[in-house]
C-alpha cells in the first residue's frame, strides 16, 4: 500500500521544515545633523558621547579644536571640509560652518507622578499642544533654555512638531538644556497635573473669561502653561481641562502674536514668578 503526501508534507508523514523568512536588510540607524557653533558647543558640553562624526570648514578650524580633541579621544572621525561638501553634509547652506552628526535623544512618555516633586521645587511647566512649525519649536526651546526652564512637554496632537534638524538649528543649543517629554491623552494628562500645578492655557476666544500675564506671577501653586497650534489654537478638550485661560491684550491692529513671540513674553513672566 502506498502512502500519499499532501502539499508541504513529504513522504513518511513528516511535516516540512518551516520556510525561511525573506531576507530583510537592516534599517539604517537614524541620525541627526546638528548645525551651528552654538548648538554644536552645547552638544559637546552636555553629551559629547552622542556625537558620531564632526565636520567643519576653515573658518571654524580654531573654534573646533577642543571638539576635535574630544573626537580623537572617543576614536571617532572628524574632518575639515570645503563649503560645498559641508553644505552636502548638513543638507543646507545654513550650517554656520560646523555640523555634528549625532544620535537623536529619545522623547520619553511623561510620568505625572514626578509632578509633585517638580512643583515642590517651584519649577514651572511649559507644554505645547500642536505647535507644528519646527522653527517655532526651536525658538520656544531657545527661550525656555535662556530663562532656565528645566523641561518641556509636547502633546500627542497630530500636528505637533518634534525635535528636528531645523528645530535644533533655531534653538541654538537649547535642546541640550531641557528635559523633553511627550504626553499621550493630553487633556487627561492635564487633569492629573492639577493637584500640583495651576494649569493655564492660552487663547484668543473673546467668549471665554480670561486672565492676564500677571496671573503667572501670583502667589500659589506653580504654573503649567500651554501654548497651542499656530492656526487653530488649543483644542476644545485642552481648554476645558485648564484652570484658567490667558490672553495677551494687543492694539487690535493684527489678530495675534506668533506663537514663539507669545512664548517669549510668557516664559519671561514664568521665570519671574518662580521665586
Amino acid at each position: 500500500m502506498t502512502s500519499r503526501s499532501g502539499p508541504g508534507r513529504p513522504r513518511g508523514g513528516r511535516p516540512a521544515p518551516p520556510a525561511k523568512p525573506p531576507h530583510r536588510a537592516e534599517e539604517p540607524r537614524k541620525t541627526l545633523r546638528i548645525a551651528g557653533l552654538a548648538a554644536v558647543s552645547a552638544l559637546f558640553a552636555r553629551d559629547a558621547d552622542r556625537v558620531e562624526r564632526l565636520f567643519f570648514d576653515a573658518r571654524l578650524k580654531d573654534a573646533a579644536g577642543d571638539f576635535c580633541r574630544t573626537m580623537a579621544a572617543l576614536r571617532r572621525p572628524y574632518r575639515m571640509v570645503d563649503a560645498e561638501e559641508l553644505a552636502k553634509v548638513a543638507g543646507t547652506v545654513l550650517h554656520g560652518g560646523i555640523v555634528a552628526v549625532t544620535t537623536p535623544r529619545p522623547v520619553p512618555a511623561l510620568d505625572t507622578a514626578d509632578a509633585p516633586r517638580w512643583a515642590a521645587a517651584r519649577q514651572p511647566l511649559l507644554l505645547l499642544d500642536g505647535v507644528g512649525n519646527p522653527h517655532n519649536l526651536g525658538a520656544i526651546v531657545r527661550t525656555a533654555a535662556f530663562f532656565g526652564l528645566p523641561r518641556l512637554v509636547v502633546s500627542d496632537h497630530p500636528a505637533q512638531a518634534l525635535p528636528s534638524e531645523a528645530a535644533h538649528r533655531v534653538a541654538e543649543g537649547g535642546f541640550e538644556w531641557l528635559e523633553l517629554w511627550r504626553a499621550e491623552r493630553f487633556a487627561a494628562t492635564l487633569k492629573r497635573l492639577k493637584p500640583a500645578y495651576r494649569v493655564i492655557g492660552t487663547a484668543l476666544d473673546p467668549k471665554r473669561p480670561t486672565v492676564g500675564v500677571e496671573a503667572l506671577t501670583r502667589p500659589g501653586p506653580p504654573i503649567a502653561l500651554i501654548l497651542g497650534n499656530e492656526e487653530e489654537g488649543l483644542p476644545r478638550a485642552t481648554l476645558d481641562a485648564c484652570d484658567a485661560v490667558l490672553t495677551i491684550p494687543g492694539s487690535g491692529r493684527v489678530q495675534s502674536l506668533n506663537v514663539a513671540a507669545t512664548a517669549a513674553i510668557l516664559i519671561n513672566a514664568l521665570a519671574a514668578g518662580r521665586v
